[in-house]
């Protein structure tokens, strides 16, 4: 029952996680895109506002933006924020119940780091903290007066707790931090800049005062931020499922270049949105910057074949030491799994053990015991198709493993 609640809540978590996200990039693209379509019109002074039409859904709308505040407040305002914070509280449980509840599965890399669960939990909460008041700092100091500059400085920092990330976890779980940083730095943007900023131009609509538009400025910025972090952050959440993204020992140069591939995208579409012409050198740029974490994610180096698990397995279950599964079961995964699930898989197609999950020694096999009783113990989700013939009675071997209490040592 732990398996099966365990699968339902990452499901339920992730489901959530991925309809708010799609509420706020779809907000976050069609507010900049809304920027970019203003125009100046007679009723607004210039450098105060524009307007835009828009025909959608068999209708026209009339879009006006102020770029300070109007003369009076009118008296129904919706806030866009939920998305943000719904997105962000969703992908932080999701966090904590797959990285941290089973941290010696998905975050502890021995090979990589000896930690305990708390220690590993409390450093990667701690990093997105930290990250976040070294984001803002960054913001709030002289650099804000040169974006580009401030641009770089911050490109630096991401990449830079990207390597750190990578001396400290798995593979995999140093990638979705580097992700949930990025995220952070968004969310908070929404939470402790973007709303209070609005909040405060309000407070001065009521008090019958002029709002300072230095607010509205500050968190225009802050929303460009945003808008320029999106695809990178979605591309890290996906990674992983994709091992090769991730393994490298050059991933924090993934990273590197995954920013600039996404940011070159959307600043395609910024300035053509703008009418500011069709940089279609950014195209190149992107493609480029792809073409290089395609070619650093190729497991060439002794390194790089350790971290993808594709190392000698004496090595490697000399640098896990732990528990080893039952024989009877050893034996069930290594005939009806490794083909596919080893160090170097045989079976046509597959070049890495599918998400990195290898399943050729005794001890790999007991690390990865949920994962095997829930895909092929209590589903025949594995192998694809039943291809290697695992009967019901193998089948059955694997539940009983499974239902097994946590603390025995199998031997």
């Amino acid at each position: 029952m732990d398996g099966i609640f365990m699968e339902w809540g990452s499901l339920l978590l992730r489901w959530l996680h991925i309809i708010a996200a799609i509420a706020w990039i779809g907000s976050s693209f069609y507010f900049m895109h809304i920027d970019a379509a203003l125009r100046n019109t007679p009723e607004f002074p210039p450098g105060k506002g524009g307007e835009l039409w828009e025909v959608h859904g068999g209708g026209f709308y009339h879009v006006q933006k102020y770029l300070v505040a109007p003369e009076r407040l009118p008296e129904e305002l919706i806030w866009h924020k939920w998305e943000a914070y719904t997105t962000w509280i969703s992908g932080f449980f999701l966090l904590v119940w797959i990285y941290y509840l089973s941290a010696d599965v998905y975050l502890i890399d021995p090979a990589v780091r000896v930690l305990s669960t708390p220690v590993a939990a409390s450093i990667g909460i701690g990093a997105l903290v930290a990250g976040w008041a070294v984001y803002d700092g960054l913001c709030r100091s002289k650099l804000a007066d040169r974006p580009v500059a401030l641009a770089v400085v911050s490109f630096v920092f991401i990449v830079g707790m990207a390597f750190f990330f990578q001396q400290i976890y798995s593979a995999r779980g140093a990638f979705v931090h580097t992700g949930a940083l990025m995220a952070t730095m968004m969310a908070g943007n929404v939470l402790m800049i973007i709303i209070p900023n609005q909040r405060k131009v309000i407070a001065s609509l009521v008090a019958g005062e002029a709002p300072d538009p230095k607010y509205g400025k500050i968190g225009k910025v802050r929303s460009t931020h945003n808008n320029y972090l999106t695809l990178p952050v979605i591309f890290l959440m996906i990674s992983g499922h994709y091992p090769l993204t991730y393994a490298s020992e050059w991933a924090f140069v993934v990273v590197g270049l995954i920013l600039i591939s996404g940011g070159a995208v959307r600043h395609f579409y910024n300035m053509r949105h703008l009418r500011k012409g069709n940089m279609w050198w950014l195209w190149l740029l992107a493609a480029l910057a792809l073409c290089g974490a395609i070619a650093i994610s190729i497991p060439a180096s002794p390194v790089a074949r350790d971290r993808l698990g594709m190392a000698d397995a004496p090595a490697r279950t000399a640098k896990i030491a732990q528990a080893q599964a039952p024989q009877d079961v050893v034996e069930i995964v290594i005939s009806r799994c490794s083909m596919c699930h080893g160090a170097l898989p045989v079976w046509p197609g597959i070049p890495i053990a599918p998400k990195g999950v290898l399943l050729d020694t005794p001890e790999l096999v007991q690390r990865w015991k949920h994962d095997v009783q829930l895909q092929a113990g209590l589903t025949r989700a594995m192998p694809p198709n039943n291809l290697t013939e695992m009967t019901d009675a193998e089948r059955a071997v694997l539940r009983a493993w499974g239902e097994q209490k946590k603390s025995a040592v199998l031997h």
